[in-house]
């Protein structure tokens, strides 16, 4: 773990001499934002790929979503530090304990995203489909599914940005990232890494939702002379 030792230097206690304190850390920063990033890519990238096969079984036979989302609902209203608290025992301290934390809060907000956007595919395009003798396996594929891209899209977006905020709690457990910047600012009462951390996070959650929204206009050229189906 690249930011655990992070070292702050005897005239670092109290400092606001930011670019000196930056000029002196630029390898722990950089360390700090690849930890982040690694973080929040695995945990959306599993995410993902549990949420849509689930999503779409809970579209498809509904007696499943009241399961589905309320499983992931459940997760996701347990406080971040409590849940990775209660993972401890079972996974120790490492970086599975941080990305079935992450994993977990990801999942409503994606699986939720995936019914939205299939329930959004209109009824008339789906009949059509049927009546040129698709089969269900290829309306969902080639019709449905990438008409729910902009819904499953916009889930990501806020996965990601949600998931950018949790990881600064995975420094608690030993998992770097800006949070390690903001945990050792508050012990050592030194603002400078504190500030830093909390602002690089939050430019990094600008940062990929920006780069989100260019994706999602990427995938679904479509959509931008109608407008987003799910805001």
């Amino acid at each position: 773990m690249a930011t655990s030792g992070l070292v702050l230097g005897a005239n670092d206690s109290g400092s606001w001499i930011w670019w000196d304190w930056v000029g002196r850390h630029g390898d722990t920063l950089y360390s700090a934002g690849r930890e982040h990033v690694v973080l929040t890519f695995w945990a959306v990238a599993i995410g993902l790929a549990i949420a849509l096969p689930l999503g779409v079984a809970a579209w498809r036979w509904r007696r499943l979503l009241p399961f589905v989302l309320g499983l992931s609902g459940a997760i996701y209203t347990v406080p971040s530090l409590a849940l990775f608290a209660l993972l401890v025992p079972v996974t120790g301290l490492g970086r599975a304990t941080a990305e079935i934390g992450l994993v977990g809060y990801t999942l409503l907000i994606l699986a939720r995203n995936v019914v939205a956007g299939l329930d959004a595919v209109p009824a008339d395009v789906r009949e059509a489909a049927l009546g040129l003798g698709f089969t269900p396996a290829r309306l969902l594929v080639q019709v449905e599914l990438p008409l729910a891209v902009p819904a499953i899209v916009a889930g990501v977006r806020i996965a990601t940005v949600t998931t950018i905020g949790l990881v600064t709690v995975t420094a608690l457990i030993g998992q770097g990232g800006f949070g390690q910047l903001i945990y050792d600012g508050l012990v050592r009462d030194f603002r400078t890494p504190l500030v830093l951390g909390t602002a690089l996070s939050v430019a990094l959650a600008t940062a990929a939702d920006v780069g989100l929204v260019l994706v999602e206009r990427l995938l679904t050229p479509w959509s931008r002379s109608r407008g987003r189906a799910v805001p």
